[in-house]
């Protein structure tokens, strides 16, 4: 499947490993796991910066491969998880600064572009999220309010 609004493919990216259980070089259980995502939660980290961390500091590959649940699932088990799904959030964060640019330059008109393109796709993955159910059916996006909501 190709990119939205670009006509290139898009397909680089990592593979996981083939063998999907925990390496045996691994000292750390599951439960130390668990409480430093739980930690790092609470700091304010989103899942992802939380991989990177437990990938660099703790030397732990994939979380899922050691506890069994990715880190998002264990956030929402223990009512951690984040109120709008990350990559929504980050949309949303990026619409907000391209709006906050048009304001001092009023001219920019790639900009304008970009920002309708922005928001189509956010439009697009709301709609999505409230269909799965990760995001309220009322939820709807607003630029007028969008900076409340990643504030």
């Amino acid at each position: 499947m190709g990119r939205m609004h670009n006509p290139h493919k898009g397909i680089a990216g990592s593979a996981l490993p083939y063998k999907r259980s925990a390496p045996r070089w691994l000292k750390i259980s599951p439960d130390e796991i668990c409480d430093h995502i739980f930690k790092l939660a609470r700091k304010g980290l989103t899942p992802s910066q939380i991989g990177v961390q437990l990938r660099d500091s703790h030397g732990v590959a994939q979380v899922k491969s050691v506890t069994g649940n990715k880190i998002l699932r264990i956030l929402k088990t223990n009512g951690l998880a984040p109120a709008i799904p990350e990559d929504l959030y980050h949309l949303i964060k990026k619409a907000v600064a391209v709006r906050k640019h048009l304001e001092r330059n009023r001219h920019d008109a790639d900009s304008k572009f970009r920002l309708i393109l922005i928001e189509s796709r956010i439009h697009r993955l709301a709609r999505y999220y409230k269909t799965r159910g990760s995001l309220p059916p009322t939820f709807k996006f607003e630029a007028s309010s969008a900076s409340t909501l990643i504030a």
